[in-house]
């Protein structure tokens, strides 16, 4: 059935119908997803090996700019003393995190196979969203009006936009830090950490997941504002307590210290002033007075 006999039949379908459309639509998102999982389960060495392991060891680019900046630190503290005849300085290493290497284990004899299986799994879901979301938007698109089709044409590139680029947000920048305290961190002495490869895993996997879908936070106050729910005065009036909960935010998805939490705010408060600017311009396009 073609896009023109659907948009105009679908008034008539039932819900049945409806769902037998749909179902075509949905076995080729899924299998999308499961070609990508099959790739990565394939490419198991370097999803692993290469992008997983990396934010624990000191090579990995935040770490090592980190390490540069407690550096340069250190030489205008240094720089800073001389001008007032001192000698000042401060630990060149202050800021290093991730030096020492870190042994992860596994204490299941299916343990690692999982493992590979949910890796695998996890990817295709990351990298296979775009077109599932394809997918469905050509499903729901002959049922749009005109105005609606040119006002979501976009919203696959938009929602795939702000998914990954909150996933970086999450790799680079949150996950080293909740490594570097969680694997330093000791309640006592006498304890060694042995790292299991679930738990190991489940973090570095599951913050850029979550940052992710954080960084929808713009769309979802865009299609808010288009139906009326949410206005710019709105958040504007409760900026404070956005700000409050922001920082709560902050403080539960990173170590619990200053540093990593205002690491992760300000992007975050970045990500909220961005949301207010967008949801006044939808506003004034969208507005009925218009």
């Amino acid at each position: 059935m073609s896009s023109d006999e659907k948009e105009k039949s679908s008034d008539e379908m039932t819900f049945w119908e409806h769902l037998d459309d749909l179902r075509p639509h949905l076995v080729r998102g899924a299998g999308a997803l499961f070609v990508i999982a099959i790739v990565a389960f394939v490419f198991k060495g370097f999803i692993i090996d290469t992008l997983l392991f990396a934010p624990s060891t000191p090579e990995f680019p935040t770490n090592r700019w980190l390490c540069e900046m407690g550096g340069r630190l250190n030489e205008f503290v240094g720089w800073l003393g001389g001008l007032f005849g001192a000698e000042w300085s401060s630990d060149p290493e202050v800021l290093c995190i991730n030096r020492g290497a870190v042994t992860i284990v596994n204490t299941k004899l299916v343990g690692q196979f999982n493992l590979h299986i949910k890796v695998a799994m996890a990817t295709g879901l990351a990298l296979g969203i775009p077109y599932f979301l394809w997918e469905i938007w050509q499903f729901v698109r002959p049922a749009l009006l005109p105005e609606e089709r040119r006002g979501t044409r976009l919203f696959v590139l938009w929602v795939s936009l702000c998914f990954f680029v909150g996933a970086l947000f999450g790799y680079f920048v949150i996950t080293p830090l909740s490594l570097h305290f969680f694997l330093n961190y000791a309640a006592s002495e006498s304890i060694t950490n042995l790292i299991d490869i679930n738990s190991y895993f489940s973090q570095v996997i599951g913050i850029p997941l979550g940052t992710g879908l954080i960084f929808q936070l713009p769309l979802l106050v865009y299609f808010l504002t288009r139906i009326g729910l949410v206005s710019p005065e709105f958040l504007r009036r409760y900026r404070r307590h956005a700000i409050v909960l922001l920082a709560c935010i902050a403080a539960i998805i990173t170590p619990p210290d200053l540093f990593s939490m205002v690491l992760v705010m300000f992007p975050l408060w970045g990500l909220y002033e961005f949301s207010v600017a967008l949801s006044a311009r939808t506003q004034k396009k969208y507005s009925p007075a218009d």
